[in-house]
């Protein structure tokens, strides 16, 4: 079977190394060892559980640099948010080590009618979890931690463009003394993962990516009843009330949508800004988008890197020249980069319309849609009209003006003051078609569990 696995450095285009497509017979071995793991992972003593996990944290720590490289090679990632997703990893992996004791206990219940009853936290089995590029680390790291910790193995397939890094990964696990099986990478195919998901050994299901993988991941659970977890897409607003700083919240907003190049499924895509402050808003945020430097991920000098693919970089701009084919105007970027590999100029649009097609899908990379708005009604019917739910921020010098429109915002999570963001102990995780489910924090490990339920009269 041809290699369908593939390190292209997006930098430069240059196929760097490949892997093969598992056969059937690896699969079906695969998922006969994980569930032989299960068996006696499930079992072992919850000290035992964790004691890898702070291990891997540790490995992760000693080997950031390395682990750094492969991310900047092999989706283009700048070298310090490469290291950066490293050190995040190993924060997850930690609290999870350090907290699970905690967060699995046992809770006492007190019926009604008396007598005694308790709820435990038990694992259900072997896990396929199907992963995106853009955090190689991180997007496996939320799985993993809490459902290890749990009790479940894990049978990761990752994306095609990163599998040194989903390699990288899996050694980490083997090297923290995780016993063998409990979790494995496999490099298949989409035919593959439904036969995976249909297998009764695989109890759960969790994805990361698109709507369309995200559709077929949770169909094929649904039609094996299975349980599904489901990180989509987002285009999560930015919402400016007023103009208590606004040197620092456009910086805060460029930081929001420029991260790891605008490709993040948190990033702030929309900005709905109050008509008092919306043309200094835009014209300083022009000025800081101009500033990116493009170039090699590795040179110092380069501040803006490229998208994850040559398919990305063209997909985006199709995006972005349907806006300015229907009126949209451009303050900045708009265009290709004019040099090899997979870049993007950081774009400013305004005038984006609900004909156009930057309205209602999600920008993955750097470029950012800008909206003027009368008053607070105005700014949350915006951002709620739209089909995704993910994250949103929400910017004012009155914290509680901003908690009482946060309150009106529907999606899974709102930050104050400070773009969306992701933190080991708070659950993660959106609504609409941007997922089902948490991810991190105390919800996070109970996602996959079998909460049973003891009852004594």
């Amino acid at each position: 079977m041809s290699a369908k696995f593939a390190t292209i450095n997006p930098a430069t285009g240059e196929t760097v190394k490949e892997f093969p497509t598992a056969d059937d017979a690896t699969i079906a071995a695969l998922i006969e060892d994980s569930d032989a793991a299960f068996q006696k992972w499930r079992t072992t003593p919850l000290e035992d559980r964790t004691a890898p996990l702070s291990k891997a944290a540790d490995l992760m720590d000693d080997r950031r640099d390395e682990l750094a490289a492969l991310l900047t090679l092999e989706m283009g990632k700048l070298p310090v948010e490469a290291r950066a997703e490293v050190e995040l990893c190993a924060s997850i992996l930690r609290y999870y080590a350090e907290e699970a004791p905690r967060l699995l206990a046992d809770e006492k219940l007190s019926p009604n009618s008396g007598g005694q009853a308790v709820l435990k936290h038990e694992p259900i089995g072997p896990l396929l979890g199907v992963m995106p590029w853009n955090f190689p680390y991180y997007q496996v790291t939320r799985l993993a931690a809490p459902n290890l910790a749990a009790g479940n193995t894990i049978i990761l397939k990752h994306a095609s463009n990163t599998p040194q890094s989903a390699l990288a990964f899996e050694q980490i696990m083997s090297d923290a003394l995780l016993p063998k099986d409990c979790y494995r990478n496999v490099f298949a195919d989409n035919d593959q993962i439904q036969t995976m998901i249909a297998d009764e050994r695989i109890r759960g299901a969790s994805l990361t990516g698109s709507e369309a993988a995200g559709s077929a991941v949770a169909g094929g659970a649904g039609t094996n009843l299975k349980k599904s977890i489901l990180e989509l897409g987002g285009s999560d607003p930015f919402i400016v009330l007023d103009d208590q700083d606004l040197e620092a919240t456009v910086s805060a907003a460029v930081a929001g949508r420029m991260a790891n190049s605008g490709q993040s499924c948190i990033a702030s895509k929309r900005f709905i800004i109050n008509e008092d402050i919306y043309d200094d808003f835009v014209a300083l945020l022009t000025e800081k988008m101009s500033q990116f430097v493009a170039g090699d991920p590795n040179d110092p000098d380069t501040t803006m890197a490229p998208l994850s693919s040559e398919q990305a970089a063209v997909d985006l701009i199709e995006q972005v020249e349907d806006a300015i084919d229907h009126g949209a105007h451009v303050h900045t970027g708009g265009k290709r980069v004019d040099r090899a590999g997979a870049f993007v100029q950081p774009t400013v649009l305004t005038g984006v319309t609900p004909q156009m097609r930057a309205y209602s899908e999600e920008l993955f990379g750097p470029v950012a849609v800008v909206y003027s708005v009368h008053d607070e009604d105005e700014s949350i019917a915006l951002a709620n009209d739209s089909s995704f739910g993910l994250g949103g921020t929400v910017v004012s010098a009155d914290v509680e003006k901003a908690q009482r429109v946060a309150d009106r915002v529907d999606t899974g999570m709102v930050w104050i003051n400070q773009a969306t963001w992701t933190e080991p102990d708070l659950p993660f995780g959106g609504t609409k078609r941007s997922g089902v489910g948490r991810e991190l924090g105390a919800e996070g490990i109970q996602e996959f569990v079998n909460k049973k339920l003891i009852r004594t009269p």
